[in-house]
């Protein structure tokens, strides 16, 4: 078997591509991942609901800092908030966000320990 047995042709190639609006919002929620705070927030929320007083507790940041991290989530769509009376829960939107922050910090926790990765 050659190498040039195996190659499409760019036009194939092109139809496999995933379109720019969803390129757009992948590129932007893995953005909003880049962040430490805001990775290390989406751990906790990918376990459950917290309030901000709570978060803010969790990752030692001042409040305001901690509820921009939150908004900028919710924006990006990873992150979703329900009122409890005056108390605001945050949560990881959904199981898609959950398995991105889990499956990225496995990959870092492999890359960090020298474990083999997975296939």
């Amino acid at each position: 078997m050659y190498a040039r047995d195996n190659v499409a042709d760019a036009s194939e190639l092109q139809q496999r591509l995933p379109g720019g609006q969803q390129v757009h919002a992948a590129t932007e929620m893995l953005r909003m991942l880049a962040d430490p705070t805001r990775l290390r927030l989406m751990a906790l929320l990918s376990e459950g609901e917290h309030d901000v007083t709570a978060l803010v507790a969790a990752v030692g940041m001042a409040r305001p800092a901690v509820s921009q991290h939150l908004g900028k989530l919710r924006l990006a769509g990873l992150v979703s908030m329900r009122r409890d009376g005056r108390r605001a829960l945050y949560r990881a939107r959904g199981g898609h966000a959950r398995r991105l922050v889990a499956e990225v910090l496995h990959a870092a926790s492999h890359r960090v320990t020298g474990a083999p990765e997975h296939d």
